[in-house]
């Protein structure tokens, strides 16, 4: 057997037949793992695949049930997926190209691939969303989740190629699922991360971080060239590293922190952010060809984060 594909589901039944539809001209075998889901999805997958294994839904480590999956299956390469997740034509064209070659010409034991995300119901082309690589096919026993947050990409033993194909991911479809998942799922997952691998905050984080992280998407990822998505998205995933830190901060106890000054060290940090966005909107706009050297600390700190 050649491959194998993992699907994890919980409750995509909306979701869960354009999946199994995408890959079904592809695998030599599908398993569907199912996490408790309440709904028609195991009804629906059924009727492609007769494997389906039940797993115990963990909201807060998704990836134990991918893990799980991997070992059940019996095909030499593994495509792992998520039900919101299609294999486009152009990517099975590849996929196929890269099992039929002899096992001399295949150096990686895994590839990643571009994702596009559909959010809102657009392409989104920019920011962090895309190119979005994705490790998604490896040689089975050759990778797997480290298990320890949801934000985990696969861990390889050895390079990872590249494919050219897109992965298509139809992410969030309205606001409300956006901050849903931002809540329950992601940011008491990267709080609880970031606590245990020590990091502390500080008061004037609670302006730093999100402000920094709609300057990286905005402009220096380029969020604006997809327009109100991109600027929405953006300040949206400021809202969400803003809700992390309001996380982490619960976790220290709600730490006070008062000063005579307060307003006016608040107004300096916004300021000194305000001095940042002047200067990639004059940077964007071509009315500055270098960056001046009081904003070089700035933007240093900036990508780094």
């Amino acid at each position: 057997m050649n491959l194998s594909v993992v699907i994890s589901a919980h409750n995509s039944e909306e979701l869960i037949a354009d999946c199994l539809k995408s890959v079904k001209n592809l695998a030599d075998e599908i398993i569907v793992v199912d996490n408790e889901s309440t709904d028609k999805t195991v009804k629906i997958s059924k009727r492609y695949t007769k494997i389906i294994h039940t797993h115990k839904n963990n909201p807060l480590v998704l990836n134990q049930a991918k893990n799980y999956g991997f070992t059940k299956a019996k095909g030499e390469w593994i495509i792992s997926l998520d039900p919101d997740e299609r294999i486009s034509p152009k990517l099975a064209t590849e996929i196929k190209k890269i099992l039929k070659e002899t096992p001399s010409k295949r150096p990686h034991p895994a590839y990643q691939m571009p994702r596009k995300n559909i959010i809102f119901g657009q392409w989104i082309k920019h920011g962090l969303w895309y190119p979005d690589e994705q490790i998604r096919l490896f040689r089975r026993g050759q990778a797997r989740f480290p298990q320890k947050h949801n934000h985990e990409k696969l861990k390889v033993q050895g390079r990872i190629g590249s494919l050219k194909g897109h992965l298509i991911h139809y992410n969030y479809t309205g606001v409300t699922q956006y901050v849903d998942k931002i809540n329950h799922l992601y940011s008491d997952n990267e709080a609880k991360t970031a606590i245990e691998s020590g990091k502390i905050v500080k008061w004037y984080d609670a302006i730093r971080m999100p402000l920094s992280d709609f300057l990286t998407n905005f402009f220096a990822r380029e969020a604006y060239k997809d327009g109100l998505h991109g600027l929405v998205l953006s300040l949206m995933q400021a809202f969400y590293t803003f809700v992390v830190f309001a996380k982490i901060w619960e976790r220290q106890g709600f730490k006070k922190y008062q000063s005579d000054q307060f307003l006016s060290e608040a107004k300096t940090e916004f300021m000194s952010k305000m001095q940042e966005f002047n200067y990639w909107y004059q940077q964007k706009q071509g009315l500055t060809s270098s960056p001046s050297k009081k904003f070089l600390p700035r933007l240093r700190r900036l990508f780094s984060k």
